[in-house]
C-alpha cells in the first residue's frame, strides 16, 4: 500500500474537524495540493533512491579504480626494477663487449704481425729454394755427364754431389791422393761456386767398412778426413776458393748410403759429397727478432 503523505493526513484532519464549516471549492483546493505534495514526495523519494543508487555505483567505480591504479603501481614498480636490472646487464655488457673490442683490436694486430713475419718467413725460404734451384741446374749442366760417378740431389733443403772415390782418387780404396781428372771435375765444380760467392760448403769423406793398414793412417777416420782436406785443398789453391767458405769433414764407414755386404754397396759407399749449406742468416734474422 502506497504510504499517506503527512501533509495530506493533517488536511483530512482539518476537513473533518471543519466539518461544513470548509467551501466546497476550497476543499477540492486543498485537496489538489495534498495530491501535489504527495506526488513530489514521491518523486523526491524516487530522486533520492536513484540518487543512492548512483552514489553506490560511483563508490564502486571509486573501488575499482582505486585497485586499478595500484595495480597498475605495482606493475611500474616492478617495470621500474626490471629496468633497472637491464641497464645494469646493458651496463655490464658494454663493459664486456669493450673489453672483447679490444681483444680483438690486439688479436687481430697479433695476426697481422705475424702474418708479416709468415711472409718474411716464406720469402726468405723462396729465396733459398730458388737459390738451391739454380745451383742444382748449375751443377748439373757441370757433370752432368758423369753418369752415377756424380750424384747431384737436392735433401732437406741442401744440395749435395756425391762423387765416387774412382773418380777422384788414383790407386786402391785406401787411397786419398787426387787423380788428374779429379781436377778437372773440381775445376768445373768450383765454377759453379765461384758464380755463387755467398754460399758456403761442407766436403765430406766417406769409406766402406775394408781396411787396409797404413803407416801414416790410423783407420778409415783418418782416411775419409784426408780425402776431404785433399778435395778443399785444391779447391783453395788450384781454384781460389775462399777457405772460409768450405769446411772439411770426415764419417769414417759410418754414413752408410749402401749395406756394405755387396761390391756394389761398399763402392756407393766410398764417395766424398760436397753439400752446398743452407744460407740461414735472413731466418736466424728473423728469428731473432720475432
Amino acid at each position: 500500500m502506497r504510504s499517506v503523505h503527512p501533509y495530506l493526513f493533517v488536511l483530512t484532519l482539518a476537513v473533518l474537524s471543519l466539518g461544513s464549516c470548509v467551501p466546497a471549492g476550497k476543499y477540492k483546493s486543498m485537496q489538489q495540493q495534498a495530491q501535489k505534495s504527495d506526488s513530489l514526495y514521491t518523486s523526491t523519494l524516487n530522486s533520492l533512491k536513484t540518487c543512492q543508487d548512483v552514489n553506490a555505483d560511483l563508490i564502486k567505480q571509486k573501488t575499482d579504480i582505486q585497485n586499478q591504479m595500484n595495480d597498475l603501481n605495482q606493475r611500474f614498480t616492478t617495470v621500474q626494477a626490471n629496468n633497472a636490472d637491464l641497464q645494469k646487464q646493458l651496463t655490464a655488457l658494454s663493459s664486456i663487449s669493450s673489453t672483447q673490442a679490444e681483444s680483438m683490436k690486439k688479436a687481430l694486430e697479433n695476426i697481422g704481425s705475424k702474418d708479416t713475419y709468415i711472409q718474411q718467413l716464406r720469402g726468405a725460404v723462396v729465396h733459398r729454394d730458388s737459390v738451391n734451384m739454380a745451383v742444382l741446374l748449375e751443377l748439373k749442366a757441370a757433370l752432368g755427364g758423369l753418369g752415377d760417378d756424380a750424384v747431384i740431389k737436392v735433401d732437406s733443403g741442401m744440395v749435395s754431389v756425391d762423387l765416387s772415390d774412382k773418380l777422384l782418387f788414383s790407386g786402391d780404396s785406401s787411397s786419398y791422393a787426387l787423380s788428374y781428372k779429379a781436377k778437372s771435375v773440381l775445376g768445373k765444380l768450383a765454377r759453379v761456386l765461384t758464380d755463387q760467392p755467398d754460399l758456403t760448403f761442407m766436403v765430406e769423406g766417406n769409406t766402406d767398412s775394408t781396411w787396409k793398414k797404413q803407416a801414416i793412417l790410423e783407420d778409415n777416420w783418418d782416411l775419409s778426413v784426408k780425402r776431404a782436406t785433399a778435395v778443399v785443398r785444391v779447391l783453395q789453391n788450384d781454384y781460389n776458393i775462399s777457405p772460409v767458405r768450405m769446411t772439411a769433414a770426415g764419417h769414417g764407414e759410418y754414413l752408410l748410403a749402401a749395406p756394405n755386404d755387396t761390391p756394389e754397396g761398399r763402392a756407393a759407399n766410398r764417395r766424398t759429397r760436397i753439400t752446398i749449406l743452407p744460407q740461414l742468416d735472413p731466418l736466424i734474422k728473423l728469428l731473432q727478432h720475432q
